[in-house]
């Protein structure tokens, strides 16, 4: 195999097809690879790598991680692995989550779906208070602040080990005759798989979609939570339509078809403010 050059000092330009196929190849025999991996196998810079691996993933060829890259074989079989999806898209899911939380009211009952996204809202929560939260996200109690919370429900049902959440019904069974209480909640914070103008809201599996759908139907406002790569996409199961959420908070503005649409149906879109950094919140232990 060739030694890959260092360009790290110099402009950036194409991927050589050489070295794209290189590159690509390594990462599909690997199907996981870090940065540092990559660049003392190949002997060039970490920079270098990080804008290798950028384009290739632009490309289409591999899915860039926090840190590193997963071949796309190794990303069909684990893409409902948590600890697979924690690394996609950090900044924009931090960037969603610091926004989303700004929805969120002191003293207010909120509902929040399982994603790594919604993970993100939770860490930023940390400076309210006196919430009453209920989840079907497992890793939800370990991730917010005892601060922030009242109370903290989480919904029983089968567990997912690979997405950490519980699938089953939106409600809690009481003895003593007392059957199923009727919940309702302040706001609906529901991470989706993809968003299109045609087919709205949508996820991958059909159980999530109905546990998903229940949470929205419970709520008195909405936001659908999902980073820039889910626009134009339909999943095998739809949540909901577009006009069923009060806001879509994302990272990057929608494509014209889909804000079009995203406006007819009187759904407010927040953005992020590019001219405000955004600091990764620290997980609680």
């Amino acid at each position: 195999m060739d030694t890959l050059t260092d360009d790290s000092d110099a402009q950036p330009a194409r991927l050589p097809a050489g070295r794209k196929a290189q590159l690509a190849a390594y990462v599909a025999e690997a199907e996981q690879v870090t940065v540092a991996a990559l660049a003392t196998r190949f002997g060039v810079s970490a920079d270098t790598i990080r804008r290798d691996l950028d384009q290739l993933d632009s490309d289409g060829l591999v899915v860039r991680t926090h840190g590193g890259a997963v071949s796309l074989d190794a990303m069909s079989a684990t893409e409902k692995k948590l600890d697979v999806r924690l690394q996609l898209h950090t900044t924009a899911k931090e960037q969603i989550g610091a926004l989303a939380a700004t929805l969120v009211e002191n003293s207010s009952v909120v509902m929040i779906n399982a994603g790594t996204t919604t993970l993100a809202v939770a860490r930023h929560l940390r400076h309210h208070r006196e919430l009453t939260i209920a989840t079907n996200n497992l890793r939800i109690p370990a991730e917010i602040s005892p601060k922030a919370v009242r109370d903290l429900y989480v919904f029983g049902g089968a567990v997912r080990f690979a997405g950490q959440s519980t699938i089953g019904p939106v409600g809690f069974q009481f003895g003593g005759g007392a059957g199923e209480l009727e919940l309702r909640c302040d706001l609906a914070l529901i991470s989706v798989g993809a968003v299109s103008a045609e087919g709205g809201y949508s996820t991958s599996n059909l159980a999530e979609a109905v546990m998903m759908g229940e949470m929205i139907a419970r709520a008195a406002r909405v936001a659908i939570l999902a980073d820039s790569s889910k626009f134009g996409r339909q999943l095998f199961a739809q949540i909901a339509e577009l006009g069923r959420a009060d806001y879509l908070v994302t990272d990057q503005a929608p494509p014209a078809d889909l804000a079009a649409a995203l406006q007819r149906n009187g759904v407010t879109v927040l953005l992020p403010d590019e001219s405000a950094p955004t600091r990764a919140v620290p997980r609680i232990p």
